[in-house]
């Protein structure tokens, strides 16, 4: 009963915050401040298309990839231009490296002029190749996340992804090989697809411990409404209602050699480079479809590629929509952000917000400590087991609304 309370009152909630505002068209702000940011830059090009993604991409064509780096680029010299200073970036997609030359070109004109030290890059598993490895070890990357979602063969060919990246076995040997090329390797799976059963998970928690992996993340399947139908007439009907059972699975198999950097991701150093939404308050969103989160402003850029590039090609960035968060939705997103990553310190948000978090948040507070999400050992929250699942729930409905919001403005540029 607690699960289906949550997971309605976060879908209303995320589905209220994220409602942009169209048509007037945001600003981004100058920055002088020397506030940690991100720079978080989408690259949409693949290969081929997973019928389960929600995510902006379309099929790649190299002639379209190489103008879209080169706008990409113009864009970071905007955001230099209005005085930010990334500390990090984290490049997604899409398949960011499906041209190897244009990101390390872009990555290297970042590196130029922010003070960087942390680059995350996602690729797929064919993209591991020794000339691969060796250009992204060159231009920094630290930590090199690998679409894997499931070893398991009958689900990589339901899932359109056999064909693509090869047999469970061929993946293994991929990350096996690609170990200690980077400071982190991490595994992205995805359990609570259709048909996947407790036994098919274990056999892939089997295999990622066989491999000693840095680091794994476990997202829940996240599809916006539109994908979802889609998926019903190729791959089946999604069902939350063995998720928390799949989630208790890798928690007891994990949790012996792995320590929790958030809720769904699992590393086996505390200093390993864990994801962007844990990492910073605030980062800048880059690329066709990029949100980014700046100055308790969420926007987005256009949708449409043929517009992005032609906006930055005549000197303008390509915002498109933008919603600001007052106060209230200011703190309410810093309180699942925080405590996603498995504690929140109480005093430094105390601090950040005039000693305004605790008066402003305690209905929201004393609801989970009833529930016993969290406990409290100052001046730290910190998640409970049954306050991981919780958190899972709310960020996997965080993130379809997020999906939702893509979904409907690739709707209005006719993407499919």
């Amino acid at each position: 009963m607690i699960n289906q309370i949550v997971t309605k009152i976060a879908k209303r909630e995320f589905a209220r915050s994220l409602k942009f505002e169209e048509g007037i068209l945001p600003e981004l702000p100058s920055c002088s401040d020397e506030k940690p940011r991100l720079l978080y830059m989408h690259i949409p090009f693949c290969e081929e298309l997973c019928p389960y993604c929600s995510f902006h991409r379309i099929t790649f064509t190299e002639p379209l990839t190489r103008k879209y780096f080169k706008a990409l680029r113009r864009e970071i010299k905007i955001y230099q231009e209005k005085g930010y200073k990334f500390k990090g970036i984290y490049v997604g997609g899409g398949t960011p490296t499906v041209l190897i030359d244009e990101l390390a070109e872009t990555l290297n004109l970042a590196r130029g002029i922010f003070p960087i030290k942390d680059i995350s890059v996602e690729t797929n598993p064919n993209h591991l190749t020794s000339g691969n490895i060796e250009v992204l070890q060159q231009s920094g990357v630290n930590r090199l996340s690998v679409g894997v979602q499931t070893f398991n063969d009958d689900l990589l060919k339901k899932i359109g992804r056999y064909e693509k990246y090869g047999s469970g076995d061929v993946i293994a040997e991929r990350l096996k090989n690609t170990q200690g090329c980077f400071d982190t390797l991490n595994a992205d799976m995805i359990f609570n697809f259709p048909g996947q059963t407790s036994q098919m998970l274990d056999e892939d928690l089997a295999i990622l411990l066989n491999l000693n992996m840095d680091q794994t993340t476990f997202y829940p399947l996240m599809v916006s409404s539109i994908t979802q139908g889609t998926m019903e007439k190729t791959i089946g009907a999604v069902d939350f209602r063995g998720e928390q059972k799949l989630y208790e699975l890798i928690v007891r198999r994990l949790e012996t050699n792995y320590d929790f950097s958030s809720a769904w991701c699992f590393s086996r150093k505390k200093a390993l480079i864990d994801e962007y939404v844990v990492d910073y308050d605030e980062y800048a969103g880059l690329g066709s479809g990029a949100i980014g989160y700046l100055h308790g402003t969420c926007y987005s850029n256009t949708f449409d590629i043929a517009e992005y590039i032609a906006s930055l090609e005549q000197g303008r960035l390509p915002l498109k929509a933008s919603r600001k968060f007052n106060l209230h939705d200011q703190m309410s997103y810093d309180f699942l952000m925080k405590l996603f990553s498995t504690k929140l310190d109480i005093s430094a948000l105390q601090e950040k917000y005039n000693g305004k978090f605790l008066k402003t948040l305690w209905k929201e507070i004393a609801a989970f400590e009833i529930v016993r999400a969290f406990r409290y050992f100052p001046p730290y929250l910190h998640l409970t087991p049954r306050g991981h699942y919780l958190w899972v729930i709310m960020m996997r409905e965080f993130f379809i609304a997020v999906n939702n919001f893509r979904e409907y403005c690739r709707k209005q540029v006719n993407i499919v």
